[in-house]
């Protein structure tokens, strides 16, 4: 007998241990609350939407174990008092109320009594409770004597109706609103396809909602949203100061917008690189592609640096596209197929923990392979093209300096002969 309770807790714990190892697949997350706004709504209302909204959402094979939060049919007992029955014996709701709690509760939550021991001056509690297994069942409710006013001593049930009933368990509330949270763990699935179609489900059941019910989508599907937008966010304010830092540098915004039109590139192969391989767009595959547009900006603007060097000394555009394409061609490809090289062991996602850091991997390869090649064909046809009406005239004022088109022959001599 002990072994084969042994066997089974072993069988259990196997089991135990695959769920764990297959958790990666697995997301418990809260996915809505329907919160009533004003009183527009009563809570008949709120939960009669949310169960129209779980059964819609029931249908989703990738939300599984889909439940409420809270403890909406929590078990009770109803007791209706016949007033005029009370009455006749010179009884309240409120006598019959003090004499019920004591038998279910304990008499400390209506009237808080402390003694005081006059030896250490200590306060105690002290509350009068009916024991435990002396009322068990509703019969042994119904025989509660309750004292009249007489002195006469008859059963609860000469004065109330018993009936089992359930009600609200808790109510829980955000920002004053009372609520209705929707619970569920997340099979296989990942979370910006999941929003997706539970979006789709709630827009469905839109024009049976309520007057004064709102949805929210909350946990984690609120705190995705605000990943992203932060990160498009920073992204977004990461190009504008590359271009303002790039245009100080070359004193010419045109060749700015050249080192930055591998951006587009890059992304593109970030998100072909994330198509063939089936990874999703996260927090790890978007930090991927930042890297991978740091390194392309980089060589783009090893590549534009040499050209426009070129172009000023050979005044041809095209030419000089082409030599800065030839003469960096081997540091940008060093430094690309290191960083794609390096980046292969942690793309390939072995070991454990390795699925979460691949995302990032598997994004640098792709936005890098894709930029070095934008960077090599694509780069210089666009130099060229945005190049090719510029003069290569200094843009410097100073008429001391040989290369500006206010040049003064002997300006400079003459202001230290001054000075």
């Amino acid at each position: 007998m002990l072994m084969a309770d042994y066997q089974s807790y072993m069988e259990c714990q196997d089991r135990v241990d695959a769920a764990y190892r297959d958790q990666e697949r697995w997301t418990r997350m809260s996915i809505l609350n329907v919160a009533r706004i004003g009183k527009f709504s009563s809570d008949r209302s709120i939960r009669e939407y949310a169960e129209k909204i779980r059964s819609a959402l029931a249908t989703l094979p990738f939300l599984r174990d889909l439940q409420f939060g809270q403890r909406l049919d929590y078990p009770a007992i109803s007791i209706d008092v016949d007033r005029r029955e009370a009455g006749y014996k010179g009884l309240t709701i409120s006598q019959i109320g003090q004499a019920i709690v004591p038998a279910t509760s304990s008499s400390r939550f209506i009237v808080q009594n402390y003694w005081r021991d006059p030896k250490n001056g200590i306060n105690y509690q002290v509350q009068v409770q009916v024991p435990q297994n002396q009322i068990s069942s509703t019969e042994e409710l119904d025989n509660l004597p309750i004292t009249a006013m007489s002195g006469d001593a008859r059963s609860l049930k000469h004065y109330a109706k018993i009936t089992p009933t359930t009600q609200v368990g808790e109510y829980d509330r955000y920002n004053m609103q009372r609520m209705v949270t929707l619970i569920s763990n997340l099979h296989d699935k990942d979370l910006g396809h999941a929003v997706k179609a539970i979006e789709k489900k709630l827009k469905e059941l839109e024009k049976d909602k309520p007057k004064g019910v709102e949805v929210h989508l909350r946990g984690q599907i609120a705190i995705l949203s605000e990943m992203f937008q932060g990160l498009l966010v920073g992204l977004f304010l990461a190009v504008i100061v590359i271009f303002l830092l790039l245009s100080a540098n070359f004193e010419s915004p045109t060749l700015s917008l050249a080192v930055l039109s591998t951006v587009p590139a890059v992304l593109s192969g970030v998100g072909l690189s994330l198509l063939l391989t089936g990874t999703t767009l996260n927090i790890e595959s978007f930090m991927g592609a930042i890297m991978a547009i740091g390194v392309a900006v980089a060589n783009a603007i090893l590549l534009v640096t040499f050209a426009e060097r070129s172009r000023l000394q050979t005044r041809d555009s095209m030419k000089a596209a082409l030599e800065g394409a030839k003469g960096r061609l081997r540091p940008i490809l060093m430094t690309s197929l290191a960083m794609i090289a390096g980046m292969i062991p942690m793309a390939l996602g072995l070991g454990e923990g390795g699925q979460q850091t691949a995302p990032l991997a598997r994004a640098v390869i792709g936005g890098l392979a894709s930029a070095t090649v934008a960077t090599l064909l694509v780069l210089p046809l666009i130099y060229a093209g945005l190049q090719s009406r510029r003069t290569t005239q200094s843009p410097s004022l100073d008429p001391s300096d040989p290369e500006s088109a206010r040049y003064q022959r002997g300006a400079f001599l003459s202001t230290d002969r001054k000075t």
